[in-house]
Order: structure tokens, then C-alpha cells, then sequence
């Protein structure tokens, strides 16, 4: 036996128990007895509206609609650009989908209230698009398309998510690496400026511009009143493959690129393409690449095969179904394409068991499941200034988009910075456009003819990292809002960008290095919102924003007006 002494295990230092770890290990009493029945009677009454609404037809909404854009604008005209703040919707802050804080609705601002515009109000079959408005959610949306074998073709798979959300914000969907993300499929704009005009902004209209800087501006150019989406066919049923993947994470990421994007180039050939795509990395050695194609309700029928009806209740959330593939191995079944669109809502990907920790138990599903997922915006109104806090100091919710072959390297510098898992990994193509708006491609990445790109496109992931830490769940130290300083200057770095629903420590000059303004401010100028509409970075920004610092920064880009400024994008 050697003499030689073992290293010294490293002792890292313990974090001290607040009252807040307390008070959150008990959430669940609230969640139980308060947010579920009401989320529940809120889903409801939601559900109630929207039957009424289709039993109205497509002309008596349109109708409807133009009354309440004509109220929009009546609104707008009564605003005192002297004495009121800058128009915000009036929506109340913990009603917004995401974690931010909304800190800007706290300052003095002119409401404008658009929780009208919930409507579908055409299914045009012949053009293949949808117009709906802008407070159409995306469970409202497969409730109607789907009977009809149509579907949006980017359909984010959160019930509760909205189409103005998406368009304004950002969309993804395990369609993305054909369509691109959700404002990619969209035929045209509907948008109330700020001077009142009422707009209908095209890829090839002379409101151009305005319909490629509208995207990720977070409703800071204008008031979107209704959007026309593009509607593609589907099937009854959703053929899904499951794979488990073993290696490290660059290997694991290579599976991954290699389950959607053909190493010949092939990218548009859809013999080699699946329909529907997404990765789930369960650790650091292993994960689930899952892989569908729409199919008939005959072929699901077919004797041999196994159809999972996921819509019910009291079935296993699915990123723990899926992660059964590490043990049984590959294996295959059929879901009904709705069940399949929404397979994450009910356990908000993994979000929910940090909710109600035995959520995923069996009896907990079967006695109580019907009511999940708890309303979001419920769960935001419990929590107290130091509970929000809390939150964004020992957990993360971040979407980073980063170019395919570098998601290898996004893995391991979540794992070796942050340790969260699982991860969620979503392929989307960014396109190459006429214009620069905020999001774009690598300038001159088609020259290199990396896997999934195009000439026309450059194929991006979403890593999804939402969970709590691991030095967290160890209960040694950590420092979250560095830890996103430094994700953030990661993903500069390598031409990534930051969904804006997540927190965020950039400052203004970082900001404006991770998105490209050039557009942007051209078309804030341009449709006079300066002055009208908070700009997105300070929409965006950590923390209460002041009145004062707000009109500061308005007054500063209002001053800033050369002609310099003035010329087109590149």
C-alpha cells in the first residue's frame, strides 16, 4: 500500500440560510391552495371568451376590431406628451410573461389598454395565413388550427404565450431550424404609431423597415394591433424518435447537430431533414435528441405502433419521459399533434418541480394534475421584492441563442460556470435579410459552409438554461448576477444573443454590442416614437427606472438626430 496521502477533498465555503429559503421551501402551501384554483378558474374564464368569440363569424371581428383600434387611437390622442410619461400598455407588471422585474411600469406612465385584442380573426386557407391579434395565445391558436390539419408554422409550446409577445420579443419552436424563429413566419403588421397613424407594415412595402426593426423592440416602435401568420399542414399525429446520446458535452453537441443537419449540406432536402427537432441534455455525459414527422392517424393505428395520448393529466412530465431513452434506449411513438405542440406546459419544461417539488409524483398528477400548470402571472404576483430578488441571485432562466457550431462551447461554459441542468437545446435559422435588424447572422458565414447553414441562412441554437445551480442546490455560494455579466459578455463574444423576457445585467453600451441598433433607432426617429415609447434597452435594463432617468435618455437620443444617423442599415 502507498504511503502517499490523498488530496484533501476541497471544502467549499456554505451559503447562510435567509428567511426567504424558508419561506420558499413552504411556496408550496400558496401554490396549492391559492395559485392553482385560481389559475384554474382564470384558464377557464379565458377558455369561455374564446368559445364566444368563434361563434361570432370573421366579419363581425374584424368589425369589432377596427372599433377597438379606432379606441387606440382616441387613446393616444388624449395623451399630453408635457405631463404624461411614456405610453405603456396597461397591462399590470406581474401579468407580463417572463422574469424581469417590470420595474418600468412603476414609474409614471400613460396606459393604453389593448386586453381586447384576443381575437383570431381570419383563417384564410387559399393564402395559408392566419391574422389574428396580438393577445391570441398559443394554445387558443392550436385549439382552432389543428381540427382544421393547419398550424402556425413556428407554434411556441407554452399555452400561455402570445402572439404579441413572440413578434415583439422572440419565438422558438422544434420547427425552427426550417422556419426560423416565430417573427420569421410573419406576413404582415398591423401597428398603431405613435402620432396615431394606423399602419400595415410589409417585407415589401414602404413600411419595410418598420416591419424588420419590430421584432425583439419589445413594442418600443409602436402598438401591434393584429399580425398575419403564415399557416402551414399537419398531420393528427406527431412520429417521435428518441435517441439517448452518451460522450462529453462536445460530443453530446455533435449529436445533436447531427440529428437535423445533414454533414452534406443538404439542409433543404426534407427526405433528410426531420419536421420537428429538440435536444434535452439530462448532464454532463448524457442526453435525448428527439426527432418527428408528422403522420396520419392511420399510420399511428397501425398494429406495432405506440401511441402516447400526452394531453392527459396524470402522465409523466415529459422531459422526464423522455429521459427514460437512457435506460430502455431508442424507441418511438406517436402523439396527437396538439399534445405534442404543448408537451411542456404542463411542468413548465422542468420549472415546475422548483414549484411544487413532488409535482411529478404519480398521486400529486392523478389527483391534482388537471389543474397545472399554475398561472405564471399568479405565481408573480406572491412574490415579495425579496422573493424576486432571491430568484434572480440563486436561479436561471436564460435563453441563449449562439451559432450551431458553438453550442459545444455553450455547454461546457454553462456547466463549468453555472452547472444547470437539464438543458434545453432548440435548433432556428437566422436569415440573412435586405436589412441589419437586432438579431443577424455572422457576417460572411456562408462562406464557410458549416453544418446546418444555408447561403441564405445560419443555422442557431436556443440553449434553454433554466434551473437552479448546482453550487446553489449544494448550498455553497453563488453570485448570480455576475454569473450573468459574464454569460452575457460570453455570448458577445461569440455573436450570440440573450432572449429580453430574462434578466439581464447588460449595460447600455454591451447592450447595443450584443444587438444591432442601426435600424432600430432609424425607424424610432423615423415614426416618431421617440418620446412616445420607452427605447428597449431601458425596457429591458435590471432595476426600478426612474422618470426622471428614462426622460434623460429619451431627451438624449431625441438630440442625437444627425444625418449620418439617418442613412439606411447595412
Amino acid at each position: 500500500m502507498s504511503d502517499a496521502k490523498a488530496p484533501a477533498a476541497t471544502v467549499h465555503p456554505r451559503r447562510k440560510i435567509q428567511l426567504v429559503d424558508f419561506l420558499l421551501s413552504f411556496r408550496w402551501i400558496i401554490v396549492i391552495f391559492f395559485v392553482l384554483p385560481f389559475s384554474f378558474l382564470y384558464y377557464f374564464s379565458i377558455y369561455l371568451g374564446d368559445l364566444k368569440s368563434e361563434k361570432k363569424s370573421y366579419k363581425q371581428r374584424q368589425m369589432e376590431h377596427d372599433e377597438n383600434v379606432k379606441e387606440v387611437v382616441k387613446r393616444l390622442g388624449q395623451r399630453n406628451a408635457e405631463k404624461d410619461g411614456l405610453v405603456c400598455t396597461a397591462r399590470p407588471p406581474w401579468v407580463v410573461f417572463g422574469m424581469r422585474n417590470v420595474d418600468y411600469k412603476r414609474a409614471r406612465h400613460f396606459e393604453v389598454d389593448l386586453s381586447k385584442f384576443r381575437n383570431i380573426l381570419d383563417i384564410d386557407t387559399e393564402r395559408m395565413v392566419a391574422k389574428v391579434e396580438p393577445l391570441v395565445n398559443m394554445g387558443q391558436m392550436s385549439r382552432v388550427t389543428i381540427p382544421m390539419n393547419l398550424s402556425l408554422a413556428v407554434l411556441a409550446e407554452l399555452d400561455d404565450l402570445t402572439v404579441g409577445g413572440l413578434i415583439n420579443g422572440f419565438g422558438v419552436e422544434g420547427s425552427s431550424h426550417i422556419f426560423g424563429l416565430f417573427s420569421d413566419t410573419v406576413v404582415a403588421l398591423e401597428v398603431v404609431l405613435a402620432d396615431g397613424k394606423v399602419v400595415r407594415a410589409t417585407k415589401d412595402n414602404e413600411y419595410s423597415d418598420l416591419f424588420y426593426a419590430i421584432p425583439w423592440s419589445q413594442g418600443t416602435l409602436g402598438l401591434l394591433v393584429s399580425a398575419e401568420i403564415k399557416l402551414i399542414p399537419v398531420d393528427q399525429y406527431v412520429k417521435l424518435t428518441y435517441k439517448p446520446v452518451r460522450g462529453n458535452l462536445k460530443e453530446l453537441a455533435q449529436a445533436y447537430a447531427d440529428s437535423f443537419a445533414p454533414k452534406d449540406g443538404d439542409q433543404d432536402n426534407p427526405s433528410k431533414v426531420p419536421e420537428m427537432v429538440e435536444g434535452m441534455i439530462y448532464g454532463p455525459t448524457e442526453g435525448v435528441m428527439m426527432t418527428g414527422m408528422y403522420a396520419s392517424k392511420k399510420e399511428a393505428k397501425r398494429r406495432g405502433n405506440v401511441i402516447n395520448n400526452y394531453g392527459w393529466w396524470f402522465k409523466p412530465w415529459f422531459y422526464q419521459h423522455a429521459q427514460t431513452a437512457l435506460k430502455r434506449g431508442e424507441f418511438v411513438e406517436y402523439i396527437p399533434t396538439r399534445d405534442y405542440y404543448h408537451r411542456h406546459t404542463r411542468s413548465l419544461y422542468w420549472e415546475g418541480k422548483l414549484i411544487l417539488p413532488f409535482g411529478d409524483q404519480f398521486w400529486f398528477r392523478f389527483l391534482l394534475g388537471w389543474l397545472m400548470p399554475p398561472k405564471i402571472a399568479l405565481l408573480k404576483a406572491t412574490q415579495s421584492e425579496a422573493i424576486r430578488n432571491y430568484y434572480h441571485d440563486h436561479h436561471v432562466i436564460q435563453d441563449l441563442l449562439v451559432p450551431l457550431y458553438k453550442v459545444g462551447d455553450c455547454l461546457e461554459w454553462v456547466h463549468r460556470e453555472m452547472e444547470v441542468y437539464p438543458i434545453w437545446l432548440c435548433p432556428h435559422r437566422i436569415y440573412k435579410l435586405p436589412v441589419r435588424p437586432m438579431i443577424y447572422p455572422e457576417p460572411g458565414f456562408e462562406k464557410h459552409k458549416r453544418q446546418g447553414d444555408t447561403e441564405y441562412a445560419q443555422m442557431y441554437t436556443d440553449v434553454g438554461v433554466y434551473y437552479v445551480p448546482g453550487a446553489v442546490l449544494r448550498g455553497e455560494p453563488f453570485d448570480g448576477s455576475e454569473k450573468c455579466r459574464q454569460l452575457e459578455l460570453w455570448l458577445i463574444e461569440n455573436h450570440g444573443f440573450q432572449a429580453q423576457y430574462a434578466v439581464t445585467e447588460l449595460t447600455e453600451k454591451n447592450f447595443w454590442r450584443m444587438f444591432d441598433n442601426s435600424l432600430y433607432e432609424q425607424c424610432r426617429r423615423k415614426y416618431k416614437a421617440i418620446g412616445t415609447f420607452m427605447s428597449v434597452y431601458y425596457k429591458s435594463k435590471k432595476g426600478r427606472k426612474t422618470e426622471k432617468e428614462v426622460q434623460e435618455a429619451e431627451q438624449e437620443k431625441a438630440e442625437q438626430e444627425t444625418p449620418e444617423a439617418d442613412e439606411p442599415a447595412n
